[in-house]
């Protein structure tokens, strides 16, 4: 374990030099927050609430949810294993004394560790700004289960997009794949509107994928609601994470001895 917190470190270390890429992450952040005040401050005109939601219960989930998935910063995952493969480079993650996939996740880690403070800085900054009334869980195994369902969904994610990378050993491009993984991210994270405005025959389905509890149902669980899917929505993530990585082994196993090394 030790060499891959050498790694995680030393990926921390790494983002020091990218000092505008910090700047624009908490902008990013910044700019969630701001337009969920403007949008629902509209639409809380004359209102107490919409849907299971105050204005101030909205805005603590819009904080939190842009929170979370601004750590989840895993994307370049894929298009790094995607280009690596395609020029033939990919076989110095197979001669490391490291497990390639370990390797990316620590290298997450140390990524998410370094924006881990500043993310959280920008949003505590934003409840004085605005004088929200922040709403949060009060129950501590509530927070415990969305506490440990955040992790485990980015830990999917890593997964997810280490998978989608893999892909490039069969298909020249995977582009597709990854346009579909977004759109489905963008919409059922709840990063855009809270799942829970939505028909419930529509959340339902949602349930029933991994997106659901990356970054929405924690979000909703650390906000006070959804509290009964807590212990559910967790073993959900948890069995997904496995079932990723029994693809991942299988991957690796069929095309990891046809690769070449020379790229495509």
């Amino acid at each position: 374990m030790r060499k891959y917190w050498e790694i995680a470190k030393t990926y921390t270390k790494t983002q020091l030099v990218w000092r505008a890429d910090v700047i624009f992450n908490m902008i990013f952040t910044i700019s969630k927050i701001l337009f969920a005040y403007l949008l629902w401050g509209i639409i809380f005109q004359g209102k107490e609430t919409v849907g299971a939601f105050t204005f101030h219960g909205m805005l603590s989930y819009y904080i939190v949810s842009s929170f979370l998935s601004q750590l989840e910063m895993s994307d370049g995952i894929s298009g790094e294993i995607h280009a690596r493969i395609r020029n033939g480079t990919f076989s110095k993650y197979m001669v490391i004394p490291v497990g390639i996939e370990l390797y990316f996740m620590a290298m997450e880690l140390g990524v998410v560790l370094f924006y881990l403070a500043f993310d959280f800085i920008a949003a505590v900054v934003w409840i004085f700004v605005f004088r929200i009334q922040f709403v949060f869980a009060a129950e501590g195994s509530v927070i415990a289960c969305a506490v440990i369902m955040a992790v485990l969904g980015m830990v999917f994610m890593v997964q997810l997009n280490y998978f989608l990378g893999l892909l490039t050993l069969k298909y020249q491009g995977i582009g597709t794949f990854l346009m579909i993984k977004n759109n489905l991210v963008s919409l059922i994270t709840g990063s855009i509107v809270p799942l829970a405005l939505f028909p419930e025959t529509v959340v339902r389905i949602m349930r029933m994928l991994p997106f659901y509890y990356v970054t929405y149902l924690p979000s909703m669980l650390l906000t006070g609601m959804c509290r009964d899917e807590a212990l559910a929505g967790t073993a959900v993530i948890g069995c997904w994470c496995v079932i990723i990585q029994l693809v991942i082994w299988i991957t690796q196993k069929k095309y990891f001895k046809t690769f070449d090394g020379v790229g495509i």
